[in-house]
């Protein structure tokens, strides 16, 4: 009966052990990232806030009856109302539904910039680096001379020579844009090629591109994300610059640069014709830079406990 009792007590004491200690959860890499993300408030709050432009971006068009071109006349400069949310420019046209379809040019160029500028740094810094040597050398030379290229310069010249529009200024800001992400993919992979692992894999005969390709890129994916997030809001403020000065999208297509533009100089008599257009892009850039300055600490091994 003693033995037993001692029996049942022992599984007991473990039971409400296990309880009280529980095993600790483990996660790979990209969970642990993703927990250290979560504890990141401000870059959870950019997270939302782009979550929410771009629902907005997506459906806020079709909130309203009105059209981005439409004109009422009898209606312009009209305050934020019931009607117009966010209030009519000096033509009468609904600047809520503007305002969402200058969201819509300005994540497809600054998407669209980032994408490009992925692949082609990704490829060119990853083939320097891997290659290394005097193709690596003559490699960043050239990329250095177009990098000097002031992209204001390649947007003039390209509007000569394509016109204006959304494809031009996405080609200015990629030819050059690119030459960022390359450098630093190329440092990345220039650390990450002095590695045991890496020498343990040249010594077993992989070859180059399957060491680039399984190994190098891989294990800089976190550096390539942290540049892709805060390419991003680089390209929009690019995007909203050039149309402000008149070098982007054209009318009556609706930009938040453009409306920029229209609103300053009524800003003293009617100020939500720029407010809300201005507001808009430093909201989208905040949250941009918010978010990838808590993934870079998401992804930084110095900072893992």
């Amino acid at each position: 009966m003693t033995q037993k009792t001692d029996t049942l007590l022992d599984s007991l004491t473990r039971l409400f052990t296990n309880k009280k200690n529980p095993q600790p959860t483990t996660y790979n890499y990209w969970q642990e990232s993703w927990q250290r993300l979560k504890q990141n408030r401000m870059a959870m709050l950019g997270l939302y806030a782009l979550i929410f432009l771009v629902f907005f971006a997506i459906v806020g068009p079709f909130l309203t009856p009105y059209t981005y071109y439409e004109t009422h006349l009898h209606l312009k400069n009209q305050a934020p109302s019931t009607q117009f949310w966010f209030g009519t420019d000096e033509l009468g046209r609904d600047l809520f539904t503007r305002v969402w379809w200058g969201a819509r040019i300005s994540l497809l160029v600054g998407i669209s910039a980032s994408l490009i500028d992925l692949i082609f740094g990704v490829l060119f810094g990853s083939l320097a680096a891997s290659i290394g040597g005097k193709v690596d050398e003559i490699m960043m030379r050239i990329a250095d001379i177009l990098y000097s290229i002031p992209y204001l310069l390649v947007v003039i010249l390209l509007m000569v020579v394509i016109g204006s529009g959304i494809t031009t200024i996405i080609l200015a800001l990629t030819l050059t844009g690119w030459i960022s992400m390359a450098r630093i993919v190329r440092g990345q992979i220039l650390q990450l090629k002095q590695l045991d692992f890496i020498k343990a894999a040249q010594a077993m005969g992989a070859s180059r591109f399957r060491i680039l390709s399984r190994h190098l890129i891989p294990n800089a994916l976190g550096s390539i994300i942290v540049t892709v997030t805060l390419t991003i809001p680089t390209a929009i403020f690019a995007e909203a610059f050039l149309s402000f000065l008149g070098l982007g999208v054209q009318a009556p297509i609706a930009s938040w640069g453009t409306m920029a533009n229209d609103g300053l100089p009524a800003l003293r008599y009617y100020p939500w014709r720029l407010f809300f257009p201005a507001g808009f892009i430093s909201l989208t850039m905040l949250s941009f830079n918010l978010l990838g300055d808590g993934l870079r600490d998401a992804f930084d091994p110095r900072l893992r406990v």
